[in-house]
């Protein structure tokens, strides 16, 4: 596995160098490394999605100002790395922010 040297990124093989798949930036491979790609790690590599322009999913959670019944949600680490994650909800209407402990 290999990571972009200009944005982290998880870069993919392609012809004899690493290609990023978030801002394109290529880096030769060495040609005496060794790396295997099984069919498992091709297909979960690859995220696919199709909800909407902001490519957050959705789910039924009530917006505290409007009262709209479905939010996008991503969860955010903003804590110590041994602690959980935050989730956090924007409204699909008025796009008012929150996160899952304020209410």
């Amino acid at each position: 596995m290999e990571f972009c040297d200009e944005c982290g990124s998880m870069m993919r093989a392609e012809d004899g160098v690493w290609v990023c798949a978030n801002c394109d930036n290529t880096q030769v491979k060495d040609p005496d490394e060794e790396f295997v790609v099984s069919e498992e790690q091709e297909v979960s590599e690859i995220i696919e999605s199709d909800e909407g322009e902001t490519g957050l999913p959705t789910t039924d959670a009530r917006c505290p100002e409007c009262g709209n019944d479905t939010a996008y949600w991503y969860l955010q680490q903003i804590r110590a790395a041994d602690e959980s994650e935050t989730r956090f909800f924007v409204c699909t209407e008025c796009e008012h922010k929150w996160r899952e402990d304020d209410h």
